[in-house]
């Protein structure tokens, strides 16, 4: 049992990474060259589903490179194919890349699409016509909002800045009742607006801080103009749960 454990690590450590772990005692190379094909091209077809821009930005060669970089180094904490972009995320954010400095936030972005498609997260309770003002709106848990230093959504093989611009995106990904999502751009104070949902405030409350974090005074003028904002956010499902 030992022998064969002793083994099937050496074969596991050769596929991973060829270059620096010979394949076990007594097997033929081209025996094993069908282990390391089968592992790197099922791999690739899994995570190029996942990232198709990285993979078209970057090119067929450089995207190999960086699988193997990836299959090489990085110690999954899952067993979840499902759950490979992320790993695949957690590779890319954990080292450094000067000539493709977006790459990171750029993965994050497609696989941001895939994790709440598969999201098993529930929607509370919730009437459409609940009091915003009196009940408390939560952020629903298949609308995230998302800030990134790079532009993301403008990334591809046509745009790849070497400099980030001064101001955040903000982005906002929602889950339809069809299971499709839904990408939106967001203004800093309707990000702020969603980062402020958390369940611990009226509407009435949620609006007086927005207009306190924005240096704003919170006056009919105001209420005015972001009543509507709120009505639509929970009209469309991105706040739910208002409830007294």
């Amino acid at each position: 049992m030992s022998a064969l454990q002793d083994q099937l690590h050496a074969l596991a450590a050769h596929v991973r990474n060829p270059a620096t772990h010979p394949g076990p005692a007594g097997i033929e190379d081209r025996r094993l060259a069908v282990y390391r094909e089968l592992v790197f091209n099922n791999l690739d077809g899994l995570l190029a589903g996942t990232f198709p821009v990285i993979r078209r930005t970057l090119g067929d060669g450089a995207w190999r490179d960086l699988l193997r970089s990836f299959l090489a180094t990085h110690r999954s904490e899952t067993p979840l194919f499902t759950r490979l972009g992320l790993e695949f995320t957690a590779f890319l954010g954990s080292r450094d890349d000067p000539g493709r400095p977006w790459l990171a936030e750029l993965a994050h972005y497609e696989w941001a699409e895939l994790g709440l498609q598969l999201s098993d997260a529930a929607l509370p309770p919730h009437d459409p016509a609940g009091d915003l003002l009196h009940g408390v709106p939560v952020l629903s848990p298949l609308a995230w909002p998302l800030a990134y230093r790079w532009p993301v959504h403008r990334i591809g093989p046509d745009y790849q800045p070497d400099t980030a611009p001064d101001t955040p995106t903000l982005l906002l990904l929602h889950r339809q009742a069809d299971g499709t999502v839904r990408f939106s751009l967001l203004s800093p104070l309707l990000y702020q607006l969603l980062a402020l949902a958390d369940g611990q405030r009226s509407g009435e409350q949620l609006l007086h801080r927005l207009a306190e974090d924005a240096g704003l005074m919170y006056d009919a003028a105001f209420r005015a103009e972001a009543l509507p904002m709120l009505r639509q956010l929970y009209a469309h499902g991105v706040l739910v749960a208002a409830s007294p």
